[in-house]
């Protein structure tokens, strides 16, 4: 369905937007600190230390990418992707850098962490959108999540952001409701 680079960048893309206070938790990048471990989790290669300083530069790349999940819309969610590329240097090129198989890199190497972060999601969610494949990028169907997730099973089924904590929330409440309006066997057959 998608490269594996592709694949690396969209998941970069769904955690940082899942950062956001506006899921529901507290900011998930507060500080220089937290900006840092998170490019080291996600193995986002060329930042300089001066660009841990600007995490509100990170912020508005990151409300960005949630825009583009809540869209339902290829043309609006088109337009903030391009908007995403159109803002920071772009410079396609492969490199084999630290021990990866080759691999693309787009934004220019003079590119702050914020503009690259821009670009390499922006390409990510470009090439949903390209591929006609704009539902695949979601926000969990739990009612109290605004976590957002990039669905990459083949049958386009996954609902939740995290199966086994929302998906099995709901599946259980669901259960109990069955059981409280008469039904035994929680809604499985009996043998």
């Amino acid at each position: 369905m998608f490269s594996h680079d592709t694949r690396l960048s969209l998941l970069a893309v769904v955690d940082m937007a899942n950062t956001a206070p506006s899921v529901g938790r507290d900011e998930g990048l507060p500080d220089a600190e937290a900006l840092r471990t998170f490019v080291i989790a996600h193995d986002i290669s060329g930042a300089r230390d001066s660009d841990y300083a600007d995490v509100a530069a990170i912020h508005r790349v990151r409300e960005r990418f949630r825009a583009v999940f809540e869209m339902a819309d290829t043309a609006a969610a088109s337009a903030v992707v391009n908007s995403l590329l159109a803002e920071a240097p772009l410079c396609p090129r492969l490199t084999d850098h630290d021990g990866h198989d080759w691999h693309m890199h787009y934004s220019a190497p003079s590119a702050t962490l914020a503009e690259h972060i821009a670009v390499d999601g922006g390409m990510a969610l470009a090439h949903v959108v390209a591929a006609g494949d704009i539902g695949r990028l979601r926000v969990c169907e739990a009612p109290d999540c605004r976590s957002v997730l990039v669905d990459m099973s083949r049958n386009r089924s996954k609902r939740y952001c995290d199966a086994r904590t929302c998906g099995n929330r709901l599946n259980v409440a669901a259960y109990r409701a069955r059981k409280r309006h008469g039904d035994p066997a929680g809604g499985r057959a009996r043998p």
